[in-house]
């Protein structure tokens, strides 16, 4: 007997999930397809009345999921193969990225006006729960929690009204994720949070965070950018549709990265051309964020890292997230998830690289080069400023000094090498 979930594109049955001997499919709902406002799923499924096979359906639903060891987690959680996507789905595709719902099939969704269902967390509670993210993901398995969000590293959908932080129930939508510090990497809270503000400060579009703490634990707080505030007191944020570049592009979230076959960089500006409209803005958005993401070091900027979310108003770039300068662990890969030109290795790369990049990604290489320069020679001071800003507020940390001075290292070399000519 194939096995199937109801999909939910916000309050929308848009089709059916399958599973059958193993492979997955998806169909989308007549009655979707017949209707004024029907709109596809992602970008690597366009509405159309055949069937997609489990090639194409599996890039954006199991996309939706936690990777590495947290999905081997939620697997054993759930009493389900770590292979089976479907049964991973069952069990904590309630609350995803972007505003999808999976449901088992013919259960419906809560009423819209039912009022929102929250689990409160006392200090006491929110410490706990901090202990437990790493050895139970998504609280995968407790009673009422459906939650999902892809990515290898701990984080949580929460709801937070700028006094509580709560638990998401039955389907409610959350407002927030929580991200507690990454097991054996120092200082990650205060490094991300670092980073996040320092792109923030250089004037890129980021999702809003801020480092946090409880009884001397830190953790990062990040607004969700594919939420829309609730207005009332009493009520809870509404979804935004996103989706990652890799289900964007129809690429399994295992191969993710460049050098396993996934996106690089000039596949991504020709993705941001074909979906938004007009597209000059955000292809400029995607350049500073290569730009910035190789400057501080940031070398798992993968395809999964950056999405497109999906507004009344159309298409564009999401909001940054995920920042983290990765170069100032040695003991991290010094290798980029997508080349800039032919290299991989940021120590590689000199400035016919950068012209490279900017010709695959169909950027005038002045203008290309115009703009790293002008981030480059920015960029170290505004560093220095959010570090002030950042140890004035009582989040000092020795790990966002040394990515201050290892910035200030990278972008002197790169105005060297692109004005060495000069």
């Amino acid at each position: 007997m194939p096995g199937q979930l109801d999909v939910y594109l916000f309050e929308h049955l848009v089709g059916k999930l399958a599973q059958v001997n193993g492979r997955l499919n998806f169909s989308y709902a007549p009655d979707w397809l017949a209707s004024s406002g029907a709109h596809a799923l992602s970008h690597s499924l366009p509405l159309q009345t055949a069937p997609f096979d489990d090639r194409a359906t599996r890039p954006f639903f199991a996309g939706l999921l936690p990777e590495g060891d947290k999905r081997k987690l939620i697997a054993q959680a759930l009493q389900v193969s770590r292979q089976n996507d479907f049964g991973l789905l069952d069990g904590i595709g309630g609350e995803c990225a972007g505003a999808v719902t999976l449901l088992k099939s013919g259960q419906a969704l809560p009423a819209p006006h039912t009022p929102p269902t929250v689990r409160w967390l006392d200090d006491a509670q929110l410490l706990r729960l901090l202990d437990e993210m790493p050895q139970r993901p998504m609280l995968a398995g407790e009673d009422g929690l459906r939650l999902s969000l892809a990515g290898a590293q701990d984080k949580l959908p929460v709801v937070a009204d700028g006094q509580r932080i709560g638990l998401p129930l039955l389907g409610a939508p959350s407002s927030h994720i929580i991200k507690p510090a990454i097991s054996g990497i120092d200082g990650s809270v205060h490094n991300e949070g670092f980073c996040m503000a320092l792109a923030v400060a250089m004037g890129l579009d980021v999702a809003p965070a801020s480092v946090r703490q409880i009884a001397g634990r830190p953790y990062l707080l990040v607004t969700r950018y594919d939420r829309v505030p609730a207005t009332g007191t009493d009520g809870l944020p509404t979804r935004l549709h996103q989706e990652d570049f890799c289900q964007a592009l129809g690429v399994p979230p295992e191969t993710k990265y460049q050098n396993e076959g996934g996106p690089g960089l000039a596949d991504a500006f020709i993705l941001l051309r074909n979906t938004t409209r007009p597209s000059a803005v955000q292809v400029l958005k995607l350049l500073d964020a290569v730009v910035f993401n190789a400057l501080v070091g940031n070398h798992d900027a993968h395809a999964k890292n950056f999405s497109l979310l999906h507004t009344p108003r159309g298409t564009v770039l999401a909001p940054l997230y995920d920042l983290l300068c990765t170069a100032v662990y040695p003991r991290l890969t010094d290798k980029m998830a997508m080349k800039i030109g032919s290299k991989y290795k940021f120590s590689e790369v000199l400035a016919h690289h950068w012209m490279q990049f900017a010709e695959a990604a169909g950027l005038s290489p002045a203008q290309t080069r115009k703009r790293i320069l002008e981030m480059a020679q920015r960029l170290p001071g505004v560093a220095r400023s959010t570090l002030a800003a950042m140890e004035l507020q009582g989040n000092g940390h020795a790990v966002p000094r040394e990515i201050v001075e290892l910035v200030g290292q990278r972008c002197t070399l790169t105005a060297q090498r692109l004005t060495a000519n000069d």
